[in-house]
């Protein structure tokens, strides 16, 4: 789809290192057609090294050729981004951005374009194993969005929303989820340590047990044909006076679901202060 079509990403961190990587991986777009700027040359250098792609140190000028230009930038630097790249998009390019908590509209009014999707993707996209949620602006084409979902379903699976507000709550469930399950695998790593395993056996056994759960879930639901709620499968597991009985009554016991809902909430309230506090910085000609 994309062998004429330019595609540049504006900024050249992790999560567009994983789209390009993607991108090409899936054969969604060739490495000439893709560009990436940003204000480190060393940066572009690996990027341009790695996978063969064009790298520029000027944002304007690398958006100005692009037919979808991808906003893969930190929040805090978002409206100098738009600031420097403002009346430059191509009329009929698409903007993709993938900036936590920035809104359609205050990009749409930074860029004096109109044409955005929004997606919120997660870090398992590096493997092609993400989730992205996403949506666009009212003026986007089918075309467009053909696009946008081919885009983003070289990271993984896709899935579009027609309203712009669970894009903040994608944030906080999937786009942060991953350091949820992170830190809660270290919790039981640790664990395991602390009742006498080596360091590499209790990862073993807390790596396998996850990933074998997972899929464990996916079979059920694969060969029921419906989503089985989890605590189906948590009863199977759990049998009276036993020790997941026990271990579950002590993880209740101490809030661990009110936890982790409050951390999700926390994440949620922090993906709407990032999009509100843009707004009232002013914009900067030069990014530091």
């Amino acid at each position: 789809m994309f062998d004429q079509r330019k595609i540049a990403f504006i900024g050249p961190g992790v999560m567009a290192e994983a789209m390009i990587a993607g991108l090409i991986r899936q054969q969604v777009a060739k490495a000439e057609s893709l560009m990436a700027a940003g204000p480190r040359q060393r940066r572009l250098d690996q990027l341009a090294e790695k996978f063969g792609v064009q790298v520029s140190m000027n944002n304007a000028e690398t958006a100005a050729q692009a037919d979808v230009v991808v906003l893969s930038i930190k929040p805090q630097l978002l409206d100098q981004v738009l600031h420097s790249l403002h009346g430059v998009i191509q009329p009929a390019s698409l903007v993709l951005s993938i900036v936590a908590g920035a809104p359609l509209e205050k990009i749409a009014l930074g860029l004096g374009h109109t044409s955005i999707v929004r997606a919120m993707p997660n870090t398992p996209a590096q493997i092609g194993e993400g989730i992205t949620v996403w949506t666009s602006s009212p003026t986007v084409s089918e075309e467009q969005q053909e696009m946008a979902r081919r885009i983003l379903g070289a990271l993984g699976e896709q899935i579009y929303m027609e309203e712009e507000m669970y894009l903040d709550m994608a944030t906080a469930l999937s786009g942060t989820g991953p350091a949820y399950v992170f830190i809660f695998m270290e919790a039981m790593v640790d664990a395991g340590v602390h009742l006498g395993f080596p360091r590499r056996i209790a990862e073993r056994l807390v790596t396998q047990t996850v990933r074998g759960s997972v899929d464990f879930y996916l079979k059920n639901m694969q060969e029921n044909g419906s989503v089985m709620h989890l605590a189906q499968l948590r009863n199977q597991v759990t049998s009276p006076g036993g020790t997941s009985a026990a271990a579950l009554y002590y993880l209740e016991k101490a809030g661990f679901r009110t936890a982790l809902s409050r951390a999700i909430w926390a994440a949620y309230e922090r993906s709407q202060e990032l999009g509100k506090s843009a707004k009232s910085r002013p914009p900067k000609d030069e990014i530091a």
